[in-house]
Formats: C-alpha cells, structure tokens, sequence
C-alpha cells in the first residue's frame, strides 16, 4: 500500500535529518552501556539489537557493555542462595563469583550476541578475562561508621588498566564486541565490577565519540521533574552540589562525567524504554535523553 503524501513526507524527513550524523560520526566508535527495562522486555531487546546493527551498517562502530543484575538475582534464588548487597554494591563470595561468570559471561552475553546476528550483525562476546583485557583489582569499601576500616565484599573490583587491542581489532573487521564486565586480576582471580564503569573505562581508553548509558529513566531530572540536556561538567557539579542529582543517579552520572574530562567528546544518559532509544538519541536533533559534554 502506497504512503500518502503526509506520511512520506515525514519518513523522508526523519531519513535526511539523520544524513550530517552519519556524515559526522563516520568510523567514531560508541560505547553503549545496556541495561535495564531494554535488557529484560523483549520487544525492546529486538528493537536494541536492530539498532545497533543498523549503527554499524551505517558506518559507526558500536561497542556493547551489558549488565545483569535481575538474571543473576534468578539464578541465586533457583539455586537457594540470598543476593546481599552493602552500599548498593553485590556481596560476592566464591560461589557468587561461579554464578555471576556463568550468567554474565555465558547467558545474557550469549543472548545478547545472538539477537544482534540473528538481525543482521557480527557480534563477538567477550568478558575481561578473554587476552585479560580488563585488567583489576579487589574493590575496598569504606566503613561508613569507621572511617578507618573497610568491608570485606568479596570479588569485587574495580578497573586498573584496559588494553585496547582486542576490542579495536574486531571494530576494523567490522564485528561488534559484546562485553560482560568481568576483571581479571593479578593471579587470574575474576572479579564482578560495575558495568557502568566498565563502560566509561572502556569509553576513555578508546577515545570514544560517545559513552551512552541505557537507563530506566527519562535521563537527569531538574526538581520540578524536567529533563535537562545540554549540561557540562561544571553544571553537572552545581547540581550534584545543590541536590538537584542525588541518590542511585549520581554514580551513573559520576561515571558520564568522568568520561568526558578524560577525551570521550558526550556522555548520553538515555531512556532505554523508549523502544529504537540510541537511534533517536544518535541521528536525530532532539534526542531522547541527557547530553553532558566537557567544558566549552
């Protein structure tokens, strides 16, 4: 059935006004944090992995970091054991460890490897432990009531170094790496860190155009509950300061800002419920979330 005149006119629209990003971020690799509501409803996942395909196929060289956190709560439960968290951060003993590896590594990083082949990409999933190319060491956790002492939380880290190599050789063959965010550390011990700071890490080391991170919100939130965009780091240290951004907000935007003062040129906090998210937020003029850039 043909399109009428109205409706053509604005597909060709939505077409055009993505041609100057595709012309801007040709060959610039994106590093896309995916989590949240867009890693668990199934028309979103599809919508994602459709996404980043086209992203790539357009000329751009997408990298994917993916959390876990409901999956591995699943597991634990089938297999009788209670998740514990201190400071929002997961309690991993040694069998945590084995569960976290196994969902993380083989599960969710498979799924996610085969819904972007299954629409038409070259995906490769790969934790830190592959060539450790993620390089950590055991996190310390500050006593909030002894500032002197610190919290055992197990096998827990946080990034020391990456090695680029591996991720850059499979961009120039045209595969995309799907990245769990698993550490290694000195004598081949694993260790479960944050995705978001895999990602920003990651973002950093390969001079990332964008570092994007999926959320389950509309993006930074003023306190009448408008979005903002456009913001620098020093607006975005104001509003921290005044409480504008507080609570589970602020690591995430820690990490979004941390990157662009070392060379990535936007952190995107974006709403992963919006079904097509990176596309609208990458090739279109309004966007769908939070920009934070450096400085002007």
């Amino acid at each position: 059935m043909p399109l009428s005149p109205s409706t053509a006119k604005e597909k060709a629209q939505i077409l055009s006004e993505a041609l100057p990003y595709i012309r801007r971020f040709q060959d610039k690799t994106v590093v896309i944090k995916y989590g949240g509501n867009a890693m668990t409803e199934e028309h979103l996942k599809h919508g994602f992995a459709k996404d980043v395909v086209l992203l790539k196929l357009v000329g751009l060289n997408p990298v994917i970091v993916h959390g876990g956190g409901p999956q591995i709560n699943d597991l634990l439960k089938r297999v009788g054991k209670e998740g514990a968290f201190i400071q929002g951060m997961r309690v991993t003993d040694r069998e945590t460890m084995d569960i976290v590896e196994m969902v993380l590594g083989g599960l969710v990083n498979k799924e996610i490897v085969s819904l972007i082949n299954h629409h038409g990409g070259k995906a490769v999933g790969l934790t830190g432990k592959d060539g450790e190319f993620i390089r950590a060491r055991k996190l310390k956790v500050k006593n909030k009531e002894k500032e002197d002492e610190f919290i055992d939380i197990g096998q827990v880290g946080e990034v020391v170094g990456i090695d680029p190599e591996l991720v850059s050789f499979l961009e120039t063959r045209d595969f995309i790496p799907v990245v769990a965010p698993i550490g290694v550390g000195d004598e081949g011990e694993a260790y479960n860190i944050n995705a978001d700071l895999v990602a920003g890490k990651l973002a950093e080391t390969l001079r990332a155009e964008k570092l994007i991170l999926l959320t389950n919100t509309a993006g930074v939130l003023d306190k009448e509950g408008k979005l903002l965009t456009g913001l620098t780091a020093k607006k975005v240290d104001e509003l921290i300061d005044n409480g504008t951004i507080s609570g589970g907000m602020i690591p995430k935007i820690s990490t979004a800002l941390e990157a662009v003062k070392n060379g990535v040129k936007s952190s995107h906090i974006i709403d992963g419920r919006v079904e097509h998210a990176l596309l609208l937020e990458i090739l279109t003029d309004e966007g769908v979330g939070t920009l934070i850039k450096a400085n002007a």
